[in-house]
């Protein structure tokens, strides 16, 4: 148990700005720094046994995702971030269904 909390606590340190912003990479004297929005998380748990055996019963798990929003490029013309679209059409969707299901509703409520 004390391995698996130090490859834990190993693991976890590694993320931080690294994590969202990727090595520079240079093509063609072009400079790109990717960028992502990185986010993990950890749960586990355990119930003691009532019974005659008093079995104990537990688990954990975890995951995360990581989302490209984009990447700063450094060219001749200067630095600046190029956002990734399809990332930023997918994100909006759901806030643009919402507007439009709030606007419904707001139309409805003031013809009544």
């Amino acid at each position: 148990m004390a391995n698996l909390a130090a490859r834990l606590a190993e693991t976890v340190s590694k993320l931080g700005v690294k994590s969202s912003y990727g090595d520079p990479v240079e093509v063609n004297g072009v400079t790109v720094i990717p960028v992502a929005l990185v986010q993990f998380g950890f749960g586990g748990g355990s119930d003691a046994g009532e019974g005659e055996s008093d079995a104990v019963a537990g688990g954990g798990g975890g995951g995360g995702m990581s989302i490209p929003f984009g990447a700063y490029v450094r060219d001749i013309n200067g630095f600046r971030f190029e956002p990734n679209l399809i990332t930023l059409v997918a994100v909006s969707i759901p806030f643009v269904w919402l507007a439009g299901r709030a606007g419904a509703r707001l139309i409805k409520a003031l013809k009544r």
